[in-house]
This record gives C-alpha cells, structure tokens and sequence, in this order.
C-alpha cells in the first residue's frame, strides 16, 4: 500500500493554529485566576491565602487527569478523548459566570482542571500529527509548547483591560468563549483515530483514586504551604501523611498488575529518572519570571498594568526561542541547546540580582527576555532528547510518556514556586532583622526621619508622640521593603547559581560521556 499523500498548507497552518488555540485556552484559563488574586479578593470577599485555593484546586485536579488520560484515549478511543474532555470543560466555564459564593468557585475550578487535562496533550498531538516527519521533533514540539509558555504573559497582558471593561465577570466569559472555540475547533478538525484496546481493569477502581487523593493532596500542600506556612497549619502535615500513604499504596498496586494504569518500572529506568529529575530541576528555575520578577515588583506595589512591557518582552523572547528551536532541534543537538538556554537563564537571572527599590519593569526586559528565550529551547531539547529514547523502547510507552512529561510540568512548577517563595520569606526575615536591629532612636539620623515622617501628619494629629509613632511605622514599613528588595537580590541569585550548576552537571556528563567513547573497548 502507498502511503497518504502529505497534508497541504492550509491543513497544516490549521493545525498549527489549533495548537496553539488549545494551549491557549489551557493555560489562560488557570491564569487569569492566579494572576488577579486581588480582583478574586474584591469579588468573592475573601483574604489573599483564601483566593489562592482556586489556583491550588484547579492544579491538585489537573496533573492526576493528566495522569489518565492516556489510558482514556487508549480504550474508548481519540474522539471520545477529545471531544467528551471538552465538552465538559467548555459545560464548566458557562456555570463560572453563574457562581456567586467562594466554595462553590472552589469546587468549579476543581472540576475545570479535571476537565481541561486534554488539552495539553491534544497541543502537541495536532501539530505531531500533520508534520512530515522530519519536522515532528522540531517544529511539532516548539509549536506544541508554545501555546502553554506565552499564557502566562499574556494572561497579565489582557487582565487589566478585561477587568476595566467587564469586570471579573469579563475573564469568565472569556475562558468560557476559548472553551466553546477549542470544542469546535476539535468537532470541525478531527484527528486522525488511533486503535483501540481494552486497558481498564477492576484494579483502576481502587489504585485510581488513591493517587487521585494523593496527587491531589501533594498539590494542595505544595500551592498553599508558604501562604500558611509549613510548620504552622497542622492540616497542612496531615495532608502531606495522607499523600505519602495513598501514592505508596497505589504504587505497591500498580506494580503488581499485568496492564498497569502507570509504567511504573518503565518510569523508573535511569534515563526517565534522570529526564523527570532535569524537567523539575528545569522548572525550578523556570519558575522565577512569576515568582521572582512579578512578586518583586508587586511587593513594591506595582499592577498587572504597570508590568505590560515587560510581559511583551517575555512573550518575544519565547517566540524567538521558539522559531530557533523549530530550525534547530533534533535529539543530538539537545546537549548544546540546553547549554544555550540554561546559560541565557543564568544571565538574565544575575542581572536581575542587582535591583533596588528605585527598579523598575524596563530594567527587567533584556533579563526577562533571555530568560524566557533560554526556556523556550531548553524544553523542546528536552523532549526531543527524550523522545528519540522512547521511541527507541517501545512506541506503546508514547503516551505514559506525554503523561510523566505534563504532569513534571504542573508538580515541577508547583515546587519550583513553593520553594523559591519560601526562600524569599527566610531571606526577607534574615535582612529584616538586621535593618531593624540598626534602626535605633539613639541614632539622631533616624530620630530626625521619624520627625521627618510624621511632620507631614501635624495638620491631622497634634499629639508629637503620636506623630512620633506614625513616623516610626512608616520607617518601619521602608525598612520591610528593603528587605524583601535584599531577599529578592537572593533568590535572583540563587536561580542563576541553579542554573550554572545544572550547565556545569550537563558539561560534567558530556565529558564523561566522550571519555567513555574514546576509551578502548575491555574484553573479560
């Protein structure tokens, strides 16, 4: 039999433009809530930790869909994968604009990361499947990413005009109208179908919703540790027992099992130990463009509209990534665009590290923009990498695969900016008790900037120790500031650090690997 003919342009450029739809609407939905925390506070009338449970319980549910969905789409086939996930997601965002009451917006967003765990991976098989197959590996991954990378800017970027003109009621309408485009999308451009088998057993009755709770509570103690603190919320422990148990005994399950919901001993072979340890290592310090750069300048009281040009640059340094990446990857070249891109990460995260708190957003263009570009190659050489290896295995492990690869990407992020904000909390303590401890009255410097702060308070307040007192609060909120300014300078720092280490580890490989292949051959 001769093979199909290859699929034309315009079938291709829609393909493309499906790709990119679908990672869109993946990602701009969660990021329109975990970006306009204080729009969410002023809506439902709940504090800054309460709103971040919309973030935490749309991811807790996501990454354990991602984790089962490729047996969905093995036994009840591509269409119903696809069109049944979207069905229900675009069904979900009707009802957002409808919820007036916080735990029932809680329970939505829930349901909506459970429901939108297709899209990922329908990004990357639209543009896989229309490639010839030179381009599966460059352009298909780049374009298949590309889509998830940008949401997070962009979401920045369109929230502030969406709040003036709509309201939080408008970024509803919005997540729902990418909902209803994506499912169409999906109806009116199917898929080729994949072939079916029966892969469901009795046992997935039990092992899935054990490490649906376990992922599920993993990610809750991860998104809201450092909001309520590790050691100081007693529920938070309890969570992290419970998520041991129930993932140890779902994988004592899965290993026992003939048809396994999770190839666990594939999974855990050293070349997918060491690509899931990169990735995370990866999204640690890929993490620092919204925990670092965002949260240093909104500690310095600076809006979503205050950051527009920066998000521009953070978006065009992932496009030029991502056209490099579309020319240049392949599996051999995975080592030096990791290099590339782990360096440019390194730069612009040291050059962030010298910030005060007369900075601001165009100072961060150039360094957000390298490290943005350095993201966008350093993923799709990952995969690229990884991929050659799965495909050399076995083509049946394709799919556990893309699921170990999205859900590190969801739990890699999750603690990538669990880790890094409870830093800046230690370092902000650290420099804190410092300035506080030079900042005696005994000083006349700082007796005459308490005077001078509380001067500007005499029409209102004619009792000198109460404007004493304001100015010394005043003094006290500045020296806060600089605080976290020092602990921000740190973490900038220790993701550069990160990133040199990790290149210094990928250099230290590559040479071993070299001298291995140089060396002769021993016989016994």
């Amino acid at each position: 039999m001769s093979e199909p003919p290859p699929p034309g342009p315009l079938r291709v450029a829609l393909h493309i433009a499906a790709a990119l739809t679908l990672g869109l609407t993946q990602g701009l939905g969660n990021q329109f809530v975990a970006s306009n925390a204080q729009a969410i506070q002023g809506q439902f009338l709940v504090t800054a930790n309460e709103a971040q449970w919309l973030t935490a319980a749309y991811t807790a549910t996501n990454i354990t869909a991602t984790l089962l969905l490729y047996k969905v789409r093995t036994q009840f086939g591509l269409r119903v994968f696809t069109e049944a996930g979207l069905a229900l997601f675009a069904a979900l965002s009707l009802l957002h604009p409808l919820v007036r009451d916080f735990p029932s917006m809680v329970a939505l967003r829930a349901a909506a990361g459970f429901a939108a765990a297709p899209l990922s991976t329908l990004a990357f098989l639209y543009t896989v499947s229309v490639l010839a197959q030179r381009f599966k590996l460059s352009v298909g991954l780049s374009v298949g990413l590309l889509g998830s990378q940008i949401a997070p800017p962009l979401a920045r970027l369109l929230s502030p005009h969406v709040l003036d003109h709509a309201g939080w009621e408008g970024l509803n309408t919005l997540e729902c109208g990418l909902a209803l485009l994506s499912l169409a999308i999906v109806l009116m451009l199917r898929l080729p179908p994949n072939p079916r088998s029966k892969v469901f057993g009795l046992p997935d009755a039990i092992s899935f919703p054990m490490l649906m709770l376990g992922m599920g509570l993993l990610s809750l103690v991860l998104s809201l540790g450092r909001l309520y603190w590790w050691f100081e919320a007693p529920w938070l422990g309890w969570c992290l027992a419970g998520a041991v148990m129930l993932l140890a005994s779902a994988a004592a399950i899965e290993l026992n099992r003939a048809q396994p919901m999770l190839e666990l001993r594939w999974m855990a072979q050293p070349t997918m130990l060491l690509f899931t340890a990169t990735m995370l290592a990866a999204r640690f310090v890929m993490a620092e463009p919204v925990t670092g750069a965002v949260g240093f300048f909104q500690n310095l009281g600076l809006l979503n509209e205050n950051m527009q040009g920066m998000q521009m640059a953070i978006i065009a340094g992932t496009l030029a990534g991502t056209a490099i990446s579309c020319v240049l990857v392949a599996p051999q070249r995975a080592p030096a665009l990791h290099a590339v891109g782990l360096a440019c990460i390194a730069l612009g995260a040291w050059m962030e590290s010298f910030s005060t708190s007369l900075t601001r957003p165009p100072e961060f263009y150039l360094p957000q923009g390298l490290i943005a570009f350095g993201t966008a190659l350093f993923l799709p050489a990952a995969m690229a990498w990884s991929l050659a290896w799965v495909f050399r295995t076995g083509p049946r492990f394709l799919m556990s695969y893309l699921a170990l690869f999205l859900a590190s990407q969801v739990l890699g992020q999750q603690i990538g900016s669990a880790v890094l904000g409870t830093f800046v909390t230690i370092r902000e303590k650290f420099h804190s008790s410092h300035i506080v401890a030079s900042l005696t009255l005994q000083n006349p410097n700082i007796a005459l900037r308490v005077q001078q702060y509380g001067a500007g308070l005499r029409p209102v307040l004619e009792d000198t120790a109460q404007r004493d007192a304001q100015g010394l609060a005043r003094l006290g909120q500045l020296a806060t500031r600089e605080a976290y300014v020092l602990a921000y300078n740190d973490l900038f720092l220790a993701v550069a650090a990160a990133a040199l280490l990790m290149l210094l580890a990928l250099l230290l490989h590559r040479a071993m690997a070299a001298l291995r292949a140089a060396a002769p051959h021993k016989t016994a």
